[in-house]
């Protein structure tokens, strides 16, 4: 962390150091993805909120990663990330 490191208070005729770390939390879900259910042909956004603003998400189905594309759009605003799915079919279930 950019906080980390060495901290000194002088006094003009003394100094007193002290190390500080920090350490940095774990990224958890504070909001997880919810089941859903959605028409043939239409469009569904599935989101889910992280506890750490900006933090690096990846959308995957069936443990193989989703690349942006017509199909699919990520986005993420601050602790919310969401992936919308455009024109559904059964093999997107």
């Amino acid at each position: 962390s950019e906080d980390s490191g060495k901290y000194t208070c002088d006094n003009g005729n003394e100094q007193t150091t002290a190390t500080l770390t920090v350490k940095a939390l774990p990224v958890v879900f504070t909001q997880p993805l919810q089941n859903q259910q959605a028409e043939e042909g239409g469009t569904i956004t599935l989101s889910c909120e992280i506890s750490k603003s900006n933090a690096t998400v990846q959308w995957k189905k069936a443990g193989k990663v989703l690349r942006p594309s017509d199909k699919y759009k990520m986005r993420q605003a601050g602790s919310v990330a969401e992936l919308t799915i455009h024109n559904l079919s059964e093999a997107d279930a």
